[in-house]
């Protein structure tokens, strides 16, 4: 089925309680429009499964197990060797997905294992860089510098030390056969990329930035445009990786200032007061990092990267 086919499907309906401009809603959407109804999906703990789920109600149309914080990807394997123990798993596909902490910290072990075995399963992470369910912790996909309840601005740090980890060539390094990143401010894109993922058999990732509005400091109308903007200052650039590769990446024709995406976000506004023009170029670096992408072989950009 095309992409535009797929528009008139709405497999997570509206009605739940995430808060007005929730990109992570949006992405969810849109995932199960492309991957059509012959799905099951396997949620992690996390916003997501919170306000899609309060009791007695479901947003979902799909068949959708919740278990823990941790293990969507292990459920999710579990899913498919009984269904091919069954012989009831032919035209079925498998999503797992959780957000930044149930995937880059409290699920990595799981997820690095049903990359290893080899499971037909789409892994989405949807990165709304921080522990938002609980508070606004920081996770190990908050960005540097960002300001999270557990990594607070003050006089002995311009907030969180850390880069973010490099979720997708982790799935790489594993051998994942497909690989890409995606946004909310491009639907068709990040459709297309389920539709490829869900055509290959194997491990899949992607890797989606989600806005979050009261975690990040936002208006909620800006969703959207903040995550067009997290692109055009390469700040998250977006591309595909086919084994071992990369296939494809889509830049912006001209690069936007770091800080036309920066400056809308409470968590940063630390940066924008005296002392903080030494941690802007910080992440001017990464921005140039990130634009030096270029399809090819895959190697690791970011931190430690070679020259």
């Amino acid at each position: 089925m095309a992409v535009e086919e797929r528009w008139v499907i709405n497999l997570m309906e509206p009605g739940h309680t995430g808060c007005a401009g929730c990109g992570q809603a949006i992405a969810a959407r849109l995932v199960l429009k492309a991957a059509g109804p012959r799905v099951i999906v396997a949620n992690a703990t996390g916003c997501l499964e919170v306000y899609t789920t309060t009791y007695p109600r479901s947003s979902w149309e799909v068949p959708w197990i919740h278990s823990l914080f941790e293990n969507a990807a292990a459920v999710a394997a579990g899913m498919e060797v009984t269904l091919k123990a069954m012989g009831r798993y032919e035209g079925i596909k498998i999503i797992a997905q959780a957000g930044d902490g149930g995937t880059a910290d409290i699920g990595i072990g799981c997820i690095s294992g049903m990359f290893e075995r080899g499971h037909d399963i789409l892994y989405v992470c949807y990165d709304n860089e921080g522990y938002m369910n609980t508070g606004y912790q920081r996770s190990g996909l908050t960005p540097l510098r960002a300001r999270t309840t557990t990594s607070p601005p003050g006089r002995l740090s311009y907030g969180n030390r850390t880069r973010k980890k490099n979720m997708p060539m982790i799935a790489v390094a594993h051998g994942v056969p497909y690989v890409a990143t995606a946004t909310v401010s491009e639907p068709r894109d990040l459709m297309r990329k389920v539709q490829r993922a869900l055509e290959i058999e194997g491990p899949k990732y992607l890797h989606i930035l989600v806005p979050c509005v009261p975690g990040w400091g936002y208006e909620s109308e800006l969703t959207v445009e903040l995550a067009r903007l997290a692109v055009e200052t390469n700040l998250f650039p977006l591309f595909e990786v086919e084994n071992g590769v990369i296939a494809r990446v889509k830049k912006p024709k001209e690069a936007r200032p770091v800080e036309d995406y920066l400056r809308p976000q409470r968590r940063f506004a630390h940066l924008f007061q005296p002392g903080g023009e030494e941690v802007l170029e910080e992440l001017r670096r990464i921005a140039e990092e990130n634009s030096r992408l270029e399809p090819g072989p895959a190697r690791l950009f970011g931190p430690g990267a070679p020259e």
